[in-house]
């Protein structure tokens, strides 16, 4: 079934066909060379032949043939005639030296088979035929030499061709199997979160290829989608702890006005009770559905750049007297001359710092300072709000981002617990992140804000 599957999967096929075009490249480009290489030897065959004849004939003169005899002669004793041939014609067509009749070999230089000059055997030769005076001088020299150079490079090229081909298939079995492993290790990773284990995770290699960086993106999709399940679990039991309470309260009220109506009374505590309930209900529910939407994107259509010193300023000017009445005292730390712009939705960033300030006052005690600042980090601009009232432990700073989730010193206070879960929401919808920290006394919180400026 692997072997199958292996045939079937894309890196095998991949790998089979660049190793196909190198097999092919690796073909041609032998055929070409043979083809130089055999040019070569037959250009070096003529060249030899040319050399001999020309130094046999420079043995001739016209009144004196035996030096030329004597030289062919010689020749032809110390050359085997499937080697080498030789020989010397007199005007009447004699054979006067050599060890062949070279009467049926034609001028110049031509191929000549051994029975066509009357040698033994199937051989082939390479023959120069030229006049010197009144005779004519053959001189030849056979293929076998050549042609077992031919054959040694042919039989070198096959044997090279196959390695290559083998060389191909293996490497293509090996390289389709392991990048077929790490496929089937995402594979196996996504069928695993398919049937729920969203703990499951693709392997990384480490050595940072593009299979690894796909496996890096999908794990942090995982972590991400880990991170929303996990979060919808823990809002779900959250909102049945959270509005349990109001929920039993409400019915508790309604009960109360019920039976005050059944005896011709009419409760209006009980009535406005149960209108706070329902009221805070749907304030919780509506922050809800606030959260969802700002994390699904859909209001970065809206973005566009807004100056934070002018967007805190304003903030800072209407809750200065909520804060003043709740005996608290509102600042800012703004420098209008250095404006810090970003790109980002004016509505949700003015939601966010009044959150961060709205907290502060609900959960701090009397004569709290709030202080709201703004500064440069880099290509960073970085909202503060820091007050000196009680702060937050450092155990419970991350958890007080997830929804509903309230301290147990803040239960007596208004609130939905969904305030800074806002705040994260916003924030990273406009690319920043949120980071809190101790202000000796007291809690400063930094939403840090990629600027345009």
């Amino acid at each position: 079934m692997r072997r199958a599957r292996l045939w079937r999967s894309t890196p095998f096929r991949l790998a089979m066909t660049f190793g196909l075009v190198f097999v092919i490249a690796f073909v041609v480009t032998g055929l070409v060379t043979y083809r130089f290489l055999k040019q070569e030897l037959l250009g070096e065959l003529d060249a030899s032949i040319m050399e001999i004849h020309a130094l046999l004939s420079s043995t001739y003169a016209p009144d004196d043939l035996e030096d030329l005899i004597s030289t062919v002669n010689t020749y032809a004793r110390l050359t085997e005639a499937d080697q080498r041939i030789f020989s010397v014609i007199d005007a009447d067509g004699r054979q006067i030296a050599g060890n062949f009749s070279g009467k049926r070999v034609p001028d110049g230089i031509s191929d000549v088979p051994s029975q066509l000059i009357g040698l033994e055997g199937d051989v082939d030769y390479r023959v120069m035929s030229a006049t010197i005076g009144d005779k004519r001088l053959v001189v030849g020299q056979s293929y076998r030499q050549t042609d077992r150079l031919e054959n040694i490079t042919f039989i070198s090229f096959i044997w090279a061709t196959a390695l290559v081909i083998g060389l191909a298939v293996i490497g293509g079995v090996l390289l389709g199997s392991r990048v077929q492993r790490r496929l089937d290790g995402i594979a196996n990773a996504m069928t695993s979160v398919s049937h729920g284990q969203l703990d499951s995770r693709v392997p990384l290699h480490g050595n940072g290829d593009d299979i690894d960086t796909v496996s890096g993106q999908i794990n942090q999709a995982l972590d991400r989608l880990s991170m929303l399940m996990e979060t919808m679990r823990q809002v779900s039991s959250d909102i049945a702890h959270e509005l349990k309470t109001p929920l039993n309260r409400l019915k508790i009220q309604i009960d109360t006005a019920a039976l005050a109506a059944e005896l011709g009374k009419l409760d209006a505590t009980a009535l406005v009770g149960a209108r706070d309930d329902i009221d805070q209900i749907n304030a919780t529910f509506e922050a809800l559905l606030r959260i969802s939407q700002i994390e699904s994107g859909s209001r970065r259509t809206r973005f566009r750049q807004i100056d934070l010193i002018i967007l805190l300023a304003s903030v800072v000017e209407i809750y200065a007297e909520v804060a003043q009445d709740s005996r608290m005292r509102l600042t800012s730390s703004l420098d209008q001359h250095d404006p810090c712009r970003v790109l980002g939705d004016q509505e949700l960033l003015t939601q966010m710092v009044v959150n961060l300030i709205e907290n502060a006052i609900r959960h701090c005690g009397e004569g709290t300072h709030i202080d709201v600042s703004l500064r440069r980090v880099g290509d960073h601009g970085v909202i503060t709000v820091a007050d000196d009232g009680p702060g937050i432990p450092a155990e419970e700073r991350d958890k007080v981002f997830l929804r509903l989730y309230r301290l147990d010193k803040s239960r007596t206070t208004t609130g939905s617990g969904l305030g800074l879960s806002l705040v994260r929401a916003i924030a990273d919808l406009h690319g920043g992140r949120v980071e809190l920290a101790g202000n000796s006394p007291g809690l400063r919180v930094e939403v840090l804000m990629p600027s345009v400026s």
